[in-house]
């Protein structure tokens, strides 16, 4: 397992099924999005100009940059259609929260 520590983000129910928001853990903005199969944390900045995902749309699967639409799937990071990656963060629910992974160093 990864190395690292969980820093609650959000209070449940919080974030709307099939919305997404900018929250701080650990010291990185994450963008963390909801939706009917629960949550998902990656890093809030788009590869192609550094738009905050976190203000973005959630569309079949993927949260899609406001700035200027590039998609990253929600699970893996992966945009479909540029060989490039986000990082994707691990998400816990908990009875007081919404807790993301952020791996040490």
């Amino acid at each position: 397992m990864a190395e690292g520590s969980w820093h609650k983000v959000a209070d449940l129910d919080e974030i709307g099924e099939n919305e997404c928001r900018t929250v701080k853990a650990g010291g990185k903005l994450v963008a963390l999005a909801r939706t009917g199969d629960g949550y998902h944390a990656l890093d809030n900045r788009c590869l192609h100009v550094g738009g905050p995902l976190g203000q973005g749309a959630i569309e079949d699967g993927y949260i899609v940059c406001p700035w200027h639409g590039r998609e990253y799937d929600l699970k893996t990071g992966v945009c479909p259609n540029i060989d490039e990656r986000i990082a994707v963060y691990a998400v816990e629910t908990r009875g007081d929260g919404i807790y993301v992974l952020i791996s040490e160093g």
